[in-house]
């Protein structure tokens, strides 16, 4: 099955779980950005208006997908792992019970409805440099 029809069959929900996966690995067709020990892959990536992005952990830590909110466009609706609708909040969560944490072998989507260029970043390895963007063109 690939990709988009698992994600539809799974119906709305921002993190999907994939418990039958050898390893709890995932294959490069599960997702479209890879999380990776201190890097998103690719770091930037280039979608249009209404597509889904899914990121999936494929290392061997937890990581966030966490906007930065001062950089998305204006219209732009917040997208966090976690659900929070802040950075500040976001952060507050991950430090205090690791709120918004992706596990390895599991996944995070998104759906980009507003063109423009969206930051990103994993909250505890942000030190590191790992940072992404999603263009979302018209």
């Amino acid at each position: 099955m690939d990709r988009r029809a698992f994600i539809a069959a799974a119906g709305t929900a921002t993190a999907l779980s994939l418990s039958g996966c050898l390893d709890g690995g995932l294959s490069d067709d599960d997702f479209d950005i890879g999380m990776s020990q201190n890097a998103f892959l690719p770091e930037t990536y280039e979608v249009s208006v209404g597509e889904t992005v899914v990121w999936g952990n494929n290392g061997s830590r937890g990581h966030t997908v966490t906007a930065y909110e001062e950089t998305i466009p204006d219209e732009a609706e917040y997208f966090a792992s976690g659900g929070y609708d802040d950075l500040e909040t976001a952060r507050q969560e991950w430090h205090a019970t690791g709120g918004g944490n992706i596990p390895p072998g599991e996944m995070y989507e998104y759906t980009f409805e507003v063109p423009g260029r969206h930051n990103y970043l994993c909250i505890p390895h942000e030190p590191s440099g790992m940072i992404g963007a999603i263009v979302v063109t018209d």
